[in-house]
C-alpha cells in the first residue's frame, strides 16, 4: 500500500478544516485508496454474504466524513483515527441492523488480529467484540483507543502513538495487554 505524505496529507487537512473545498477534493484523492484498503481488510472477516462492500464502506464514511465540520485536523494519523471510528460504527450498525433482521441468527465473524505483529487468531462475533470494546474503553481509554486504531483503523505503532500521545513502545505494551484482555473476555 502506497502512503501519501503525511505532511502532504496534515496539509490538505488543515486546508479542509478551514473550508478549502479544494484541499478536500485533494484530499480524497490522495487518501481513498488507502481507506479502501482497511475497510477490505476488515470485510474479509465478514459473513460471506455481506451486503456490504468495501467501496460502500468508504463511501457511508465518507458521507460521515464530511459531516465532521469544525474539526481541528492534527494530522493523517488524527484522520484516520476518526475515520476508523467511523468505520466501526458503520460495521457495528450494520452488524446490528442484520441481526435483529434475523432475530439473532448469529453475528458475523471477525478475527481479533490481522495486524500482523500478534498471533492471536481467534474468531468472534463483531457484535460481542464491540461490546467487549466497549467495556474496555471504559476500564481504560487508552487500551481501547490503541485497539480501535490498529484493529479498526490499520494503523501503525508509531502512528497511533502519535494519535494516543504516548510512546511507540507503550503503544505495543498496551496493545498486547489490551488483547490478551480481550481475548480472555470473548472466550469466556
Amino acid at each position: 500500500m502506497a502512503v501519501c505524505s503525511s505532511k502532504v496529507i496534515t496539509r490538505l487537512l488543515i486546508g479542509w478544516g478551514r473550508g478549502d473545498r479544494a484541499a478536500f477534493d485533494q484530499l480524497v484523492q490522495l487518501v481513498y485508496d488507502e481507506l479502501h484498503q482497511i475497510a477490505a481488510r476488515r470485510l474479509r472477516h465478514e459473513r460471506p454474504n455481506h451486503t456490504l462492500q468495501p467501496t460502500a464502506l468508504v463511501h457511508e464514511a465518507y458521507v460521515k466524513l464530511i459531516d465532521q465540520d469544525r474539526v481541528h485536523w492534527k494530522n493523517r494519523a488524527h484522520f484516520f483515527a476518526i475515520a476508523s471510528r467511523l468505520m466501526r460504527r458503520i460495521l457495528v450498525d450494520h452488524a446490528r441492523a442484520h441481526g435483529a433482521a434475523k432475530r439473532g441468527g448469529g453475528g458475523p465473524k471477525v478475527s481479533l488480529d490481522d495486524a500482523g505483529d500478534v498471533a492471536l487468531e481467534r474468531d468472534v462475533s463483531l457484535l460481542a467484540l464491540d461490546d467487549a470494546l466497549a467495556q474496555l474503553e471504559t476500564l481504560d481509554p487508552v487500551q481501547g483507543q490503541i485497539i480501535e486504531l490498529r484493529y479498526f483503523g490499520g494503523l501503525t505503532i508509531e502512528e497511533t502513538a502519535a494519535v494516543v500521545r504516548v510512546s511507540p513502545k507503550t503503544v505495543g505494551r498496551e496493545w498486547n495487554v489490551a488483547k490478551a484482555w480481550l481475548y480472555r473476555e470473548l472466550t469466556r
